[in-house]
């Protein structure tokens, strides 16, 4: 269906996923590639309204149920509007989180049904999923330390308890190890440039002959 390459990044709070993202768009685009940077919940005018519930601390009221309806819409207008096109057109899409942020984090931190969640995903995606995910994996404690000290306010979810931070990194791992060959996990721990070689030596391999050229 899509002549482009889909990459996304995946990881607890504080994993650092900003950092590479940036970094491997800019070195992408010094290559010659058109690559689009993106990301969830948002991505869109009408994703970035819903992101603003979704991560609003005074919305400490929105049920398990809705917040996972929310990231849905959010993601279907997403696919839609922003990066299924992209990929029709050959280009290379980098996006913070997608779909497997709902398994994580609504799924293992919010303990909903798993298959429901992933019928919503398939709905939400028309069935798209990335070709290549990086997870950014570390300790939770390290994470939220991370996430507290690089910015003046948490938000809803960052705000969460050890308990549920500990359950999406679990999550996370599960669909890492379900899905191996999409999924790669790079140890957070380590340097951001230790971090980036790492992404960028799997990106060249993993990168069709086609967006090579």
């Amino acid at each position: 269906m899509n002549s482009g390459f889909f990459i996304t990044f995946e990881g607890t709070e504080g994993s650092g996923k900003t950092t590479q993202i940036h970094r491997l768009t800019e070195d992408l685009t010094k290559a010659e590639h058109r690559v689009k940077m993106t990301r969830e919940p948002g991505g869109t005018d009408i994703g970035d309204q819903i992101r603003t519930i979704l991560l609003d601390v005074d919305n400490s009221q929105l049920s398990p149920t809705s917040e996972l309806m929310l990231y849905a819409a959010s993601r279907a207008q997403h696919v839609g509007q922003k990066i299924i096109p992209a990929l029709k057109t050959g280009g290379i899409v980098v996006s913070d989180r997608f779909a497997d942020a709902s398994v994580a984090y609504q799924g293992y931190g919010r303990e909903l049904d798993l298959t429901l969640i992933q019928q919503l995903n398939t709905m939400a995606t028309n069935g798209l999923q990335p070709d290549l995910t990086f997870l950014l994996d570390l300790p939770i404690e390290i994470g939220l330390q991370r996430a507290t000290t690089s910015r003046d306010n948490l938000d809803r979810i960052e705000r969460e308890t050890l308990e549920f931070h500990r359950r999406v990194r679990t999550g996370y791992l599960a669909v890492a190890a379900a899905e191996p060959d999409r999924v790669q996990v790079v140890n957070a721990t380590q340097s951001v440039d230790e971090i980036y070689q790492q992404i960028w030596s799997i990106t060249q391999v993993r990168l069709p002959t086609k967006a090579l050229a």
